[in-house]
């Protein structure tokens, strides 16, 4: 059974007024950092957790909702807290981190360093190889926008609604780098476009290849980037779930040497954007057919297409459990939108989000 890990990045809150609070060195010199739990990232402002690889999805939920508790007693030991927000629904002025590399990146980047402050979840599935990762890669590309909808959890931005449902993807393709891919077709052209990308000095090194969905550089494994941190820590579950359906399909599609489905890149970026706007509230562009139609029928189909692979790991009545869940009870910006409907005001989306993210 292949396994999987997952990467939440976090905002630092103050728990009264709900702004983001430049604390992430004092959080994480009360972390063990002999755990290698817990990182900085780009901004003062959040902190990342990884999760070790796990094969069972029981054993994964169970770590994660252990790491965002571990992040809130460490950020209530100086005073603020955590919320798996993947923006911040209050106005801020980002810090951008003093390490060599995030002042590289503000150098290089201008505004659209100092302006992303956006927090994702990256799931890591391991891979047996280089050639059946890419080839894993090339074959989930139609399917993932669909898990941006599911996690979508950014409607607010510098204290305004954006109208999008995932306003954090549309901060992210400020990056050079980021987006989806065209078909690889194997690992070696895969290696070869990642060092002509690095060697143009556009980019700093491999580490800021910022595909989609990317061959990890330090494990064996894919690392599927699209989604926002999710307000639950059970969305993340059914996300990661989801995802390894994903890697499980393509893989024994390529090993029955199935072709991928070939989008455009191009179609591919229009999916991505109505996936952000809509989440799971409109209208989603089919990967089959590129063509609109209700998220709830695209989310079943996504369902659908990895229901052999879920059900081969015991994950098909806990995915199908999840994906009723969401569609009921709504994504993270759906949460947001309902409490500022019903209270007006941001502080209250962010404590309302403080509260679930430590799943009270």
């Amino acid at each position: 059974m292949r396994t999987v890990g997952v990467e939440e990045e976090i905002l630092l809150v103050d728990p009264e007024s709900g702004e983001p609070r430049a604390l992430a060195a004092a959080v994480l010199a009360r972390a063990d950092l002999d755990s290698e739990v817990f990182e900085e990232e780009l901004h003062d402002q959040m902190v990342e957790f990884a999760t070790q690889p796990r094969a069972h999805m029981e054993e994964l939920g169970a770590e994660i909702v252990r790491c965002r508790k571990e992040a809130a007693q460490h950020a209530g030991e100086i005073g603020c807290t955590v919320a798996a927000l993947a923006t911040s629904p209050l106005t801020v002025s980002p810090s951008v981190g003093v390490g060599r590399r995030y002042q590289w990146m503000a150098e290089q980047y201008g505004i659209a360093t100092q302006e992303q402050l956006v927090c994702g979840c990256h799931v890591h599935v391991s891979v047996e190889s280089d050639e059946e990762g890419v080839a894993v890669l090339d074959r989930i590309r139609p399917w993932l926008s669909v898990l941006s909808a599911l996690s979508a959890n950014s409607p607010f931005w510098q204290g305004k609604d954006t109208s999008y449902s995932s306003y954090r993807s549309r901060v992210w393709q400020r990056w050079p780098s980021a987006g989806p891919t065209e078909v690889f077709g194997s690992a070696e052209r895969y290696h070869r476009r990642v060092a002509d990308m690095v060697s143009t000095g556009v980019i700093l090194d491999e580490g800021m290849i910022y595909f989609d969905a990317r061959l990890s550089a330090s494990y064996p494994t894919v690392e599927i980037r699209v989604s926002d941190v999710c307000l639950h820590a059970d969305t993340a579950v059914l996300i990661a779930t989801l995802i390894r359906g994903l890697v499980e399909t393509a893989a024994r599609e390529w090993r029955a040497e199935g072709e991928p489905l070939v989008q455009s890149v191009s179609l591919l970026r229009l999916a991505a954007w109505q996936a952000a706007r809509a989440g799971l509230e409109g209208e989603l562009l089919h990967p089959e057919t590129m063509r609109r139609l209700p998220a709830r029928t695209v989310v079943q189909a996504l369902l659908d297409h990895v229901s052999d692979a879920l059900s081969d790991t015991g994950d098909v009545d806990r995915a199908r459990a999840g994906v009723a869940e969401s569609l009921g009870r709504g994504n993270g910006a759906r949460v947001q939108r309902e409490v500022m409907a019903r209270t007006g005001s941001l502080r209250d989306v962010v404590a309302e989000c403080v509260r679930r993210t430590q799943g009270h």
